[in-house]
């Protein structure tokens, strides 16, 4: 029989992509039994999938996300070929710092936890980029950051008030030159030698905060509107060991995702039949014990969720979603195009639930939450994210489980907090 204690440990210590624990967590797990207690209310004890109210109550339950990605800009000085947000780069200017500043104190006082500065485009070229970093963590909130790498000098005089849990990521993709400047394309003189050592001058201006090296692998054969990507994954161990020579903490690998250009939802391995998806992952795998074997002790290797199941075989099951998509109530996307419910939807309208300042007054913020509670309600995530190889597929299917169970809410495991990125 197994520990529940060394389970519970486990879970702990391996919390990057278990977002069921992290809602579980002392300081978040109110919000999680509230939610499925509004959910079995709303569907009449808790059986099937009965049509839902489109509003939230004016309770406790009223609350705002506990983790959002917040889009600075959509501008940026990349043009890499495989980007998902390519329609919406350089197309919706920035969000403004006051309505910044302002989203982050209604947010911080309904619940928000953590921030994560990402996607839409380069967060460090937003102007206000140094003023925004220690605003957010002025609010005693966890802060992430995915750059470039192109603008450190943007990152390194503010990275003094980042803290243990705060992390900075990296794209690079890449562990030979002509490699990172055919997948990137960048629009300014840049090499990966200069992002490299100015990620290790980082990494001695704050020892505390998490270096990360972000690395999308690309095999043979992968096209984007007729265009073939050059493949990067025979240099997967050769990143591990320049991530280790330049002093990151961690290598994060997941697989290379596209866009579909008809409806504009971000999908895995997309028609590609079952003898392709086998030669794929039997690459990927030789290639991960490669630079599994290359990072030893001296570096941590994460697997993401959609990595993990093209590894095992679950591309399909990851696919399948219940029809509630139920992590929109706990994150959101925060972008000058709006707010969505989902990164892997960020500027896809019928996942929009408000304007970019939808959360920058109380009145707006308690509009914005009417909306998405119509978006739980309406949107079939079953249908709608066939294609997408979801993030948050296991954690949706336990909150629907668990609001369809006959199990009480208080049985639901309290966590010690540890961190709160969604």
């Amino acid at each position: 029989m197994k520990n529940p204690e060394i389970q519970r440990m486990k879970k702990l210590q391996n919390r990057e992509h278990d977002f069921a624990s992290k809602l579980q967590q002392a300081s978040t797990i109110k919000v999680l039994r509230e939610y499925i207690t509004w959910q079995r209310d709303l569907r009449g004890g808790g059986r099937g999938q009965r049509p839902l109210q489109t509003s939230l109550p004016r309770g406790p339950a009223l609350r705002g996300p506990i983790s959002i990605n917040l889009d600075l800009t959509s501008a940026c000085n990349f043009a890499c070929p495989f980007c998902v947000d390519s329609d919406i780069i350089n197309a919706n200017g920035y969000l403004e710092l006051a309505d910044i500043k302002k989203t982050i104190d209604v947010l911080r006082a309904n619940g928000l936890r953590s921030v994560i500065l990402l996607g839409g485009g380069e967060p460090t070229l937003h102007k206000d980029f140094g003023e925004i970093t220690r605003y957010i963590k002025s609010k005693d909130l966890e802060l992430g950051i995915v750059t470039n790498g192109t603008r450190l000098d943007k990152v390194i005089p503010v990275v003094d008030c980042l803290k243990k849990k705060d992390w900075v990521r990296l794209s690079i993709d890449a562990a030979r030159e002509e490699t990172f400047q055919v997948a990137h394309q960048p629009r300014i003189k840049t090499t990966l030698s200069q992002i490299l050592n100015k990620a290790k001058e980082l990494k001695q201006a704050n020892p505390a905060v998490s270096l990360g090296y972000s690395f999308v692998i690309v095999w043979e054969g992968v096209e984007i509107n007729g265009r073939e990507l050059i493949p990067n994954i025979n240099e997967m161990a050769e990143a591990v060991r320049l991530a280790a020579e330049y002093s990151f903490d961690y290598i994060s690998f997941k697989p290379c995702l596209i866009r579909l250009p008809e409806s504009k939802k971000e999908s895995l391995l997309h028609q590609v039949d079952q003898d392709k998806e086998e030669k794929i992952r039997q690459t990927i795998k030789v290639n991960l014990c490669q630079a599994k074997e290359t990072a030893g002790d001296k570096i941590k290797i994460l697997e993401s969720v959609n990595l993990k199941a093209i590894l095992n075989k679950e591309t399909g099951k990851i696919k399948k979603q219940p029809g509630r998509c139920h992590l929109q109530f706990f994150r959101t996307v925060v972008s000058p195009a709006g707010i969505f419910h989902c990164p892997a939807f960020r500027g896809v309208e019928k996942a929009k639930v408000g304007a970019g300042d939808g959360y920058s007054t109380e009145t707006k913020f308690g509009n914005t939450l009417e909306t998405a509670a119509r978006s739980i309600a309406t949107f079939n995530a079953t249908k709608e994210c066939q294609v997408v190889g979801c993030f948050y597929h296991r954690v949706n299917w336990w909150i629907e489980d668990f609001i369809n169970s006959e199990k009480n809410v208080s049985e639901i495991e309290e966590m010690e907090d540890d961190n709160f990125f969604l």
